[in-house]
């Protein structure tokens, strides 16, 4: 292979090619990398000439890609993630001093009750550090690897990108939320009666329990669908109705001494939290701290990781 084409190019064209075919909008790309939209369309008329093809095609607000570009990325990408890795290898990285801006993805119910305590360790360690914060959910979180939006994400995970890794943090126990205290634990048949709250950033008032519950001929009734995890424990107060969710976001509100914990009445089948990330951070020194504390504050076993599952 002829080292010498390598001459000719500018990386930073590479690293625009890369987000034009992520985001296939000047405007989007522009804003991810903060530049100009005329850097933007610069450089793309430069990557035109150098490829000798159009790259992209505008079809309403949209610039789809041609075969050439398609093509491209296929070797562009890991070309990318591979120098990046080399890059990273050249820095350390010191928390006390650092003032590193990290994007990390997190299901609600991960935010609610385990983002806290993490947060509270890091404000002393890392003091000048910024986190910013997406909800994700198995859905999203490929598509925000891709894009950079995120690093790293905690939900549960379905499939994902060829280059991402992939860490078992906890195994998922489901729990009973409930505002009335009892010296013993709902039935099935209580807990099929009960009126139920379901979590959904999705706006559906089907979760993973009911699932379960039709494979053993039972069904529940969904009276109230919300989007966050943080309005349970007002909207349970005072009412007969139940929520199902993850045993460590049921602990952290049942903290308070408001609301009651218990398990399921029935068997469930397994849910892992798990980290995800993608290969070209993998040896970052950053990215690598960042992970161990997540898996440290996350994790209930020794260091592990990635995702979070639908609503319950």
């Amino acid at each position: 292979m002829n080292r010498n084409e390598l001459r000719k190019a500018d990386i930073n064209l590479m690293v625009v090619f890369e987000t034009l075919m992520l985001e296939r909008n000047v405007t989007r790309a522009a804003e991810k990398l903060f530049l100009g939209q005329p850097t933007i369309s610069s450089a793309l008329n430069r990557l035109r000439a150098i490829f000798n093809d159009p790259l992209f095609i505008r079809v309403g607000h949209r610039m789809e890609p041609t075969a050439r570009a398609e093509e491209l990325i296929q070797h562009l990408s890991p070309a990318l993630d591979a120098l990046s890795l080399a890059l990273s290898l050249t820095r350390d990285f010191d928390p006390a001093s650092s003032t590193m801006t990290f994007r990390i993805g997190l299901s609600d119910d991960v935010e609610f009750s385990l983002l806290p305590p993490l947060l509270r360790a890091l404000r002393l360690e890392a003091p000048n550090v910024v986190f910013v914060v997406q909800h994700v959910d198995y859905w999203r979180v490929p598509d925000l690897l891709a894009s950079g939006d995120i690093t790293v994400g905690i939900t549960q995970t379905r499939e994902l990108p060829a280059n991402a890794k992939r860490k078992l943090l906890r195994h998922i126990r489901p729990s009973v939320l409930r505002a009335d205290a009892s010296d013993t634990p709902l039935t099935l048949d209580e807990y099929c009666s009960r009126p139920h709250v379901l979590v959904s950033p999705t706006a559906n008032v089907r979760g993973f329990a009911d699932d379960w519950l039709a494979e053993i001929g039972r069904q529940r009734q969904v009276v109230l669908s919300v989007p966050q995890y943080s309005a349970l424990p007002a909207l349970l107060a005072g009412t007969d109705m139940i929520a199902s969710l993850s045993d460590y976001a049921a602990a952290a509100m049942a903290a308070s001494g408001q609301l009651f914990q218990e398990p399921f009445p029935f068997k469930t089948p397994n849910l892992d939290l798990s980290m995800v990330w993608l290969s070209h951070v993998d040896s970052d020194p950053a990215e690598r701290w960042l992970r161990s504390r997540l898996e440290t504050f996350m994790s209930d076993r020794e260091p592990g990781g990635a995702a979070v599952p639908k609503a319950l």
